[in-house]
């Protein structure tokens, strides 16, 4: 009983204790609530003193590791961690970290710092040795006079001082002592700085961005460093590296409008009417397995729409089935300096992994090669149907796709144009009319067209009962005869120049069809302009007072209604026959080549997918970040945005599969466009329309956003990509295919692509001032980059990474958005982007010369890019060993202990 009772006593304790805890955690919290809000990071300058190793003639190699010890738990948790300073007992620390707005930090958070020495860091498991340790109140230093404390660092039991180290509380952009931040030799000058940091988004553009960012941004890591100038200052750089939501959405949007695209295709097929036997067995053959691909997409959409968690797909995922069309380990990487001489700049870079359909495989290539083979067996090998070329069969899917686009709008007109008749509306009658031409001028257009004429004469011979006779000379052989060829019968295997022609079919039939189209429409504008004369003429007579003013002149509509309908007739009967004769030659592409020419559209498919999402990714950050430039909004309209990929693959074994479905889908991204509208929701994702053969990507921007752009961009102008890639394989795969095997491949993309950014920089100095770009000079700057470029292409040296850090500066100087890619955007691709900033860092911001390899060490061993490995494998290991690093170029290998065994 008496036990009972203390049970009881304790318990009704506890929970005293713990209301007292909630009320301190929201008394502390509303006073503290701002840093609650903000990025807290140590950015560590020179951070220890006098440091006292176990032996005096040993130097060190020290980090400092950062605990946390929250208020309300009491449990000490290992947070994060400098780089290691070698050789030293005064080490100069570089790297920062930093807690993002979401981590709980308030006044009477504690963190603790603890000193250790490295013994060898090339092993797997770092050896190291304690040195010393000190804790700190955060509210202590927020309160401190100067934001400022110097700390004692002591052995574990608190007894014996082994060294100091200062802490200090700055903003990003500010100097700590204004213009005497100097670097100095005097270790009583040196300290360590915890930094007061605004959110990642809000760093990124600012607050007025925020909505439309967190829309597309997540998950952000941010890192700080400070690192010394040339002139003994000192620089502030931030790094960042956030997700995307697109990873997923862009992918789904896409499946949704192949699915409907499918679905209308296959309705098309099935509206062709009745087929003779062979020709409706193959129909029969064609639908049936659309219909198992059509099942599969909506199988995928079905899947992703379950899909939870992260909003990237990490790289021990890129053989999911149920992910394929998702891009691998897509992120925005990001560097923002703050010089103390020089204007704070950005430097952004979309990392991915190189587009490519993992789970169908590399065995027989990727898509450059399946594409080419395909097309030439096709050509080859199809007998039993008419063989189209593709770029028939792509005129096919335009005509069908213009047909789905405009009959609707004329229809539509066509009321307006009626109901402006009924309300006895000049105006409205005038501007009816004329929508409604223009719409029709565009239909007749749209099948002047040898393709469809030609296209319909074979529809007719696969009527039942059509009686073939002796082929007849085709009205224009280069049109027709080169590129069809026709079976009359399966059992005759033999092959024809041109299709039979059938002497009851009457080739001019089909321009008196669209012909009358044209014609109906005349007579419906004769018609308007008769009743708005005759308006005229009574609007005058009336003001004369003439009594024939009241003649009546009919009704208006019962006049325009019987022309109207016979114009939608004859739009009807056009629209039958171009889309049945349209339907006929995309049957003869799928059965040409079934069921390889399906697997290939959905190989295709998949890639493109992995692609237009980095591509959105990076159109909708660079228009953000481009909002208040001027140039860059006139170069975008004008001239169009160029898009460059930088690719890392080797061209040895599965990678060169990867790598040619890498530069098919980066070509297809030619034909998407992008256009920005005015938000009207809070929902600020882009919408996508159009089909396989184009795409329109909607950028939705809040109402403030979207006042700042050019009148052009307002008012809907479609905004063109130019993607060019270079590839350049690093690793010790391409070593062997420089030795062993073949880097065709790799040669043939990057001089076809040099070719494209030539285009694009003679379009850019055509249309563009030449005082646009951010220096007067980088035109002449532009050409001998260029011409560079050229030479190191043609030279075709081996692991020539200077092409690589060419079309990387070219792509910056012409406000392009830069793209890095290996296999998954995790190992090689962390060692491009951490050089590239660090170069950036030297050869822009005056990075002191004696501290770039530091820089680069600190970047790769406690950046945001060993964060990203840690996010897709769950080790803080590049997927490297030694005997691969001795293949890399000097610069791509990682600092010691930082690469070891891990999943890829």
């Amino acid at each position: 009983m008496r036990t009972h009772t203390h049970i009881l006593e304790l318990m009704s304790l506890w929970q005293g204790a713990l209301q007292k805890l909630q009320v301190f955690l929201v008394e502390t919290k509303s006073q503290f609530s701002s840093a609650a809000l903000f990025y807290f990071c140590f950015v560590p300058s020179p951070a220890c003193k006098d440091l006292v190793a176990a032996t005096r003639d040993r130097k060190l190699n020290t980090f400092i590791q950062i605990s946390v010890v929250h208020p309300a738990e009491h449990i000490l948790t290992r947070y994060s961690s400098t780089e290691i300073v070698e050789g030293t007992r005064d080490p100069l620390f570089l790297t920062g970290v930093t807690f993002p707005p979401e981590y709980p930090i308030y006044e009477e958070t504690k963190i603790k710092l603890t000193v250790y020495d490295v013994k060898d860091k090339s092993q797997d498991t770092v050896s190291r040795s304690f040195l010393g340790c000190t804790t700190f109140r955060v509210g202590d230093l927020v309160k401190s006079k100067e934001q400022q404390l110097t700390l004692t660092l002591r052995t574990s039991d608190g007894g014996k001082t082994v060294g100091t180290i200062e802490v200090n509380l700055v903003k990003m952009g500010e100097l700590e002592d204004g213009e005497t931040d100097h670097i100095t030799t005097d270790t009583q000058d040196q300290k360590c700085a915890l930094v007061r940091e605004c959110t990642a988004t809000e760093g990124i553009s600012g607050k007025d961005n925020l909505p439309s960012l967190n829309a597309v941004l997540k998950n952000p890591i941010c890192k700080l460093y400070r690192f010394p100038t040339s002139d003994n200052k000192w620089m502030r750089i931030r790094e960042q590296m956030a997700e995307t939501t697109l990873s997923f959405h862009v992918p789904k949007e896409l499946i949704n409008l192949h699915i409907k695209e499918d679905m209308r295709r296959n309705q098309e097929l099935k509206d062709l009417g009745e087929l003779a036997p062979h020709w409706d067995n193959m129909r029969r053959s064609v639908i049936a397995h659309c219909d198992q691909m059509l099942s599969m997409y909506q199988d995928t959409l079905a899947e992703l729409g379950k899909h939870t968690g992260s909003s990237f797909k990490s790289s021990c995922s890129k053989g999911e089935k149920t992910l394929e069309f998702i891009p691998i380990n897509l992120h925005l990487q990001r560097m923002h300096v703050h010089s103390p001489r020089l204007k704070d700049a950005l430097y952004d870079v979309i990392t991915v992994g190189a587009p490519a359909a993992h789970f169908q495989g590399f065995k027989n290539g990727g898509l450059r090669k399946l594409l080419s083979k395909f097309e030439a067996e096709r050509r080859n090998t199809g007998y039993q149907c008419i063989y189209y070329s593709p770029e028939n069969t792509a005129k096919a899917k335009e005509v069908l796709s213009n047909i789905n686009h405009l009959q609707p709008l004329i229809s539509s007109h066509a009321d307006l144009l009626l109901n402006s008749a009924s309300q006895h509306s000049p105006d409205s009658l005038k501007n009816s009319l004329k929508m409604l031409s223009e719409k029709t001028e565009l239909f007749v257009h749209a099948f002047k067209d040898q393709l469809v004429r030609s296209a319909l004469l074979a529809l007719y011979t696969a009527r039942p009962g059509c009686v073939l006779k002796k082929p007849a000379v085709p009205r224009n052989t280069a049109e027709e005869g080169d590129d069809l060829q026709h079976q009359d019968h399966p059992s005759q295997i033999k092959r024809q120049d041109s299709i039979p022609h059938h002497s009851e079919y009457d080739e001019e039939e089909w321009d008196r069809v669209w012909a009358n189209v044209g014609k109906s429409l005349n007579c419906v504008i004769a018609m308007v302009d008769r009743l708005l004369e005759k308006d005229n003429i009574s609007h005058i007579k009336e003001g004369e007072n003439d009594p024939s003013c009241a003649l009546d002149f009919g009704d208006w509509y019962e006049q325009l209604y019987p022309l109207v309908i016979t114009l939608k007739d004859c739009m009807g009967e056009v629209v039958t026959r171009a889309k049945q004769s349209m339907a006929f030659v995309l049957l003869q592409e799928l059965a040409c080549g079934l069921p390889q020419c399906l697997m290939l559209t959905l190989r295709r498919d998949i890639v493109f997918s992995q692609a237009l999402a980095g591509l959105v990714c990076g159109f909708i950050i660079k228009l953000h970040t481009g909002l208040h430039d001027q140039g860059f909004l006139q170069q975008l309209h004008t001239v169009g945005l160029l898009v460059q990929y930088e690719g890392l693959l080797s061209t040895y074994s599965e990678e060169a599969g990867m790598l040619e479905d890498m530069a098919v889908g980066i070509s297809d991204l030619q034909k998407v466009m992008f256009k920005v509208i005015e938000a009207k929701s809070e929902d600020f994702l882009p919408i996508i329309t159009g089909r396989r053969e184009h795409y329109i990507i909607e950028v939705q921007l809040p109402a403030k956003m979207f006042e700042l752009l050019p009148q052009e961009i307002k008012e809907g102008k479609l905004l063109r990509m130019y993607p060019v890639l270079f590839n350049v394989g690093i690793n010790e795969q391409q070593t062997l295919a420089e030795r062993f095997g073949d880097t065709t491949l790799q040669e043939n993309i990057n001089q076809e692509n040099l070719e494209l950014l030539k285009e694009y920089y003679k379009l850019f100095t055509e249309k563009m001032p030449p005082d646009c770009l951010p220096h007067f000079q980088e035109q002449n700057d532009l050409k001998g980059l260029l011409e560079n470029l050229h030479q190191n292409i043609q030279a075709k040296k081996r692991k020539n990474v200077e092409i690589m850090w060419l079309a990387a500066t070219i792509c910056r100087k012409l406000n392009g958005v830069r793209f890095t890619c290996c296999k998954s955007a995790k190992d090689r691709t962390s060692m491009s982007v951490t050089l590239e900033q660090c170069s950036i860092l030297r050869d822009e911001h005056q990075l002191h010369k004696d501290f770039f390899i530091r820089a680069l060490d600190c970047m790769r061993r406690e950046g945001c890019r060993i964060e990203n490995v840690l996010k897709n494998v769950k080790c803080r290991k590049y997927a490297f060993n030694m005997i691969q690093l001795m293949a890399f170029p000097k610069y791509y290998r990682p600092p010691e202990g930082t690469y070891g065994k891990a999943d890829t």
